[in-house]
């Protein structure tokens, strides 16, 4: 048992935000527990201090102080929550189980698919898929925030990128680089730059020698523009698109359940929501229930429509 001395140093510690000073007396604490026969329990302590998941949220800050490139993301969407070909969820499911076995593959000599790619049109679940991860493998999720990544002072991106990787190695969690395309391009573009090159070599290399624990997504709504040089360094690449028939139903019904009348299911809704994203579907079904919620009354198929063409028409607007 710790005593009345240690959980005082401890008390200070955390209230001075002195990490290495917590985890040292902490580590006493179970040194003193194995030396008194209390295996069990100073094993469970140095479990909990060598833990990355305790241990990221004050390193993540270090780096934030800096230049609040990663950004923490709450993460709560399940595997049920995706709805996706049978193709990309038996995809996800790969990436889960391998990554909850990684410690019997690098035994054999193997790695767990921990570099992807994620490719597809806006709304159609590539960050969700990320959260999903996140949540699944009950790891922290971090977005890295490219516009303050990339920098206009030559050299200072590469740095930058480099202290994320370092953070990849030593947090581990899922780390997502949304919108790649803008460090990805293609190196043979014609309005490419000496500058922003470099910053994709770096990347390459680092991406490559990457060992660590962590899983690294790089999405982009874009494919086409990246170096041919990227492709072949990602474990798996995922192909999203816009929900079918069949998915624009489970979306509805997912998401309209105990909300909507009975006659709101029917193909006459999925046909008119055709060409929307799954985000637009949603976004959709969360409107109809406000509007039920604050007017008391059951969803209908008159008013699903409604909101359907009402989205539809926020394209037009936008010139899509």
């Amino acid at each position: 048992m710790a005593t009345i001395e240690q959980v005082k140093a401890l008390l200070r510690a955390n209230f001075e935000n002195d990490q290495e000073k917590f985890k040292t007396i902490a580590l006493q604490i179970g040194a003193h527990e194995a030396k008194i026969g209390h295996t069990a329990s100073a094993r469970e302590i140095r479990e909990i201090v060598q833990n990355p998941k305790y241990s990221s949220k004050n390193k993540i800050a270090k780096l934030n102080n800096k230049n609040s490139i990663l950004e923490p993301k709450s993460s709560e969407a399940v595997f049920s929550d995706l709805v996706l070909t049978e193709d990309l969820q038996a995809k996800i499911k790969r990436i889960i189980h391998e990554y909850k076995k990684k410690e019997l593959l690098r035994k054999n000599g193997l790695k767990n698919r921990s570099k992807l790619l994620i490719t597809g049109e806006p709304g159609t679940g590539k960050t969700m898929t990320a959260s999903v991860l996140a949540t699944e493998l009950d790891l922290p999720l971090y977005v890295i925030q490219i516009d303050k990544l990339v920098t206009k002072y030559m050299g200072e991106t590469s740095i930058r990128l480099r202290q994320v990787f370092d953070q990849i190695y030593e947090v581990q969690g899922i780390y997502l680089f949304d919108e790649f395309d803008a460090i990805g391009s293609d190196r043979s573009l014609d309005n490419d730059v000496g500058e922003m090159r470099r910053i994709l070599n770096s990347f390459l290399q680092y991406l490559e020698n990457d060992d660590s624990y962590s899983i690294i997504i790089a999405a982009t709504n874009n494919p086409t523009i990246l170096d041919k040089a990227l492709f072949r360094r990602f474990d798996d690449i995922l192909e999203y698109s816009l929900p079918d028939i069949a998915q624009i139903e489970k979306l509805f019904k997912m998401k309209l359940k105990g909300f909507a009348s009975n006659d709101t299911f029917i193909d006459e809704v999925y046909l008119a929501a055709s060409g929307l994203n799954h985000a637009d579907i949603v976004k959709i079904c969360e409107d109809a229930i406000k509007f039920s919620i604050l007017d008391v009354k059951d969803i209908s198929k008159e008013l699903v429509l409604t909101y359907i063409q009402d989205r539809k028409n926020l394209y037009r607007y936008k010139g899509a």
